[in-house]
């Protein structure tokens, strides 16, 4: 009776019916040169690491640069490749599956002026803000899961790991000297929300003994029901612990 009372016909359930709620279709978000040339290229290539050149039945080349970015970002870091983007590319700029960043122009002059710029960015630390590279016979950027960051059931950390990784793994983001393309992903835990099994390499967490419960924090630190309810098996229940003297709420 609610849907009648605000309107709705049963009898003409699509009248009036919104049917374009979500995003918007996905070509109104491609920069001048691919929306012109779209399904439309002959041929790619990669000039340089990192940099990549698509040709068009026209003559049309959209030239790419990918620098490696982090899952979980800053907004002052989102806002300074949003400036890049409006300097060099029209304000056009994507992620790709792998949290990399690319950067599209329509000229060669443009992405060697765009290449530059990227390269002269770096920390107070003397690091590079964006590495230019992740492409071809290298290693491309690693997917990983919450970690510490987000989610309650990790038996280890995601960020931290992985920023440890690529810096080992660094010389070989920015060239392309392996035999063929790598692909590295981490998960905190075995449940692999970050398609460990999909890569070459998956690092992943597990748990191998029970956590230790610390009766004096638990119920000050933990939503106790939320722990339980986290269980699927049932293993964790609430209790009641003396400690110190006293009763307090525990699992």
């Amino acid at each position: 009776m609610a849907f009648i009372s605000s309107g709705y016909n049963p009898a003409k359930p699509m009248e009036g019916r919104i049917t374009d709620i979500g995003p918007h279709k996905y070509n109104e978000y491609f920069p001048p040169v691919i929306k012109n040339n779209f399904g439309k290229w002959l041929y790619h290539e990669i000039l340089e690491p990192g940099v990549l050149v698509h040709v068009a039945e026209s003559g049309d080349k959209c030239f790419t640069v990918r620098v490696g970015g982090t899952r979980t970002m800053s907004i002052t870091h989102i806002r300074e490749l949003c400036d890049i983007a409006d300097k060099h590319c029209g304000g056009y700029l994507r992620w790709t599956t792998r949290n990399n960043i690319e950067f599209m122009v329509d000229s060669e002059a443009g992405m060697k002026a765009l290449r530059d710029d990227l390269n002269s960015r770096k920390f107070d630390g003397g690091s590079f803000k964006f590495p230019v590279g992740g492409t071809g016979a290298g290693i491309s950027n690693m997917v990983h899961t919450q970690g510490w960051v987000h989610c309650h059931t990790p038996a280890t950390d995601a960020s931290g790991p992985v920023k440890a990784v690529m810096d080992a793994v660094f010389e070989d983001f920015k060239s392309m000297r392996l035999p063929a393309p790598v692909r590295i992903a981490l998960a905190c835990c075995i449940n692999m929300c970050g398609a460990v099994h999909c890569s070459d390499i998956g690092l992943v967490g597990i748990h191998r003994k029970p956590p230790m419960v610390d009766h004096e924090w638990a119920d000050q630190l933990c939503e106790i029901p939320l722990a339980v309810s986290a269980c699927p098996t049932a293993a964790v229940r609430p209790t009641k612990v003396e400690y110190n003297g006293n009763k307090v709420n525990s699992m």
